[in-house]
């Protein structure tokens, strides 16, 4: 699509004046250039009078003025690039007397999608199936999307459609695509990391351009159903992988933050550095974080009572961080400078607390876009500080928008510049 050209204003042309029309301005004429019409001989006494009775309608109209008919209705006619042209407006966004009627009850004042077509400035992405993962690109304008059910990944960016970058053979029964993140060295070789469910297990594969996915750890125990677990990048570089229970027993790889290289190896300095598991007790986790400050971890949780917040630390996970005994059903979460963000399923919003340079929480926690964009499952951090949130609204057995499912992209409420993914 060609960018539209700017206006230029024509040439010698002069703005449409708007107003009272000045007054005429008296207008003399020279007694010799009356009389100068004839020299050789006087006229006769009938084209005298004429004469005279022309002079006198002469002076009379020389003399004359009119009155102003007082003020005038304005109009505001624009005109093509001219310095009374309407004022720019925001691209996509259609005139005032254009725009459609905004429903009673609409969030956000926001005028309604139409079909896919979202005339929200914060939705990025539209009509996806219900999103897993968002990885966004190095360039802080772009992402890589993940859809749970198909195992395709697209590309989205503002303005532009969706393009498929890799489909994956995933078990949507048991997971399907669970969750996605760049390589710790992305700008070098291009590859993403994968957390997915087969018909056999879970497993983290790297993916390639072009290439089949290639199996990074494998046998993580799965159960029929359980969509559990979630997948980032810690301050190190190493893969974290956060995993269901789905009934393992202690020394299984079930229930457990794990803490991997990029080729699967555990980390020599875990807890036992011939097994990749740094912390155990975990349960149906939905998302990992890491604070960009000082590389802390944070993984969201669902116990049998209550939803919880925990911060990792090596061997058996201690008291959560935090607990929502009203199980508003977290999700993913990303940490901004100064705060812990999560997105809450059940609840459709998005929970704000705010962190304090000694490790904690202080303040009052925040919720935030509550029913706006409907249940709220991936979360992450872009390098320009700005948060990304996809929906999980279709087949949830919620209302949904046509532009459903969609990905999103706000500010912070904290107002700190980003510090890079998570």
């Amino acid at each position: 699509m060609m960018s539209p050209q700017p206006v230029r204003d024509a040439p010698n042309s002069s703005p449409e004046v708007h107003g009272p029309l000045p007054k005429v301005q008296r207008v003399t004429r020279s007694p010799s250039r009356v009389s100068a019409r004839r020299h050789t001989a006087l006229p006769r006494r009938p084209t005298l009078i004429a004469v005279v009775l022309a002079i006198a309608v002469t002076l009379l109209a020389g003399c004359a003025t009119f009155q102003d008919t007082g003020a005038r209705q304005w109009h505001d006619k624009p005109q093509e690039g001219g310095p009374l042209a309407a004022p720019p407006r925001v691209p996509d966004q259609p005139p005032e007397s254009e725009q459609p009627a905004q429903p009673p009850g609409s969030p956000g004042g926001q005028a309604s999608p139409n079909g896919c077509v979202d005339p929200d400035p914060q939705v990025v992405a539209t009509c996806l199936n219900p999103v897993s993962a968002i990885a966004v690109m190095p360039d802080a304008q772009s992402a890589l999307v993940a859809e749970r059910a198909t195992g395709q990944v697209f590309q989205v960016q503002k303005g532009k459609p969706a393009q498929l970058v890799s489909s994956i053979p995933v078990d949507a029964a048991s997971g399907g695509l669970i969750s996605l993140v760049l390589s710790p060295s992305y700008d070098e070789d291009q590859l993403l990391y994968a957390y997915i469910a087969t018909p056999a297990d879970h497993r983290v594969v790297r993916i390639a351009p072009g290439d089949p996915p290639v199996p990074v750890l494998t046998g993580i125990p799965r159960s029929t159903g359980s969509d559990a677990g979630a997948l980032a990048v810690g301050r190190d570089g190493a893969l974290l992988v956060a995993t269901g229970s789905a009934g393992g027993d202690n020394g299984s790889l079930a229930g457990k933050l794990l803490r991997i290289d990029t080729f699967g190896h555990p980390l020599k300095d875990n807890p036992n550095p011939a097994s990749p598991i740094y912390s155990s007790g975990l349960q149906t986790p939905g998302g990992l974080c890491v604070s960009p400050t000082d590389g802390t971890v944070f993984i969201t949780d669902h116990l049998s009572d209550r939803d919880v917040l925990y911060q990792a630390t090596p061997g058996q996970l201690g008291t959560p961080a935090w607990s929502w005994p009203d199980r508003p059903g977290v999700a993913g979460c990303t940490a901004p400078p100064g705060a812990i963000a999560v997105a809450e399923r059940t609840s459709s919003a998005l929970f704000l607390l705010h962190t304090s340079p000694q490790g904690g929480f202080t303040g009052v926690p925040q919720t935030m876009l509550a029913g706006t964009y409907g249940r709220l499952g991936p979360a992450t951090l872009a390098s320009d500080g700005l948060i990304w949130l996809g929906t999980n609204n279709k087949g949830a057995g919620g209302p949904i928008v046509s532009s459903d499912d969609r990905v999103i992209r706000i500010q912070p409420p904290s107002g700190g510049s980003g510090s890079g993914p998570d």
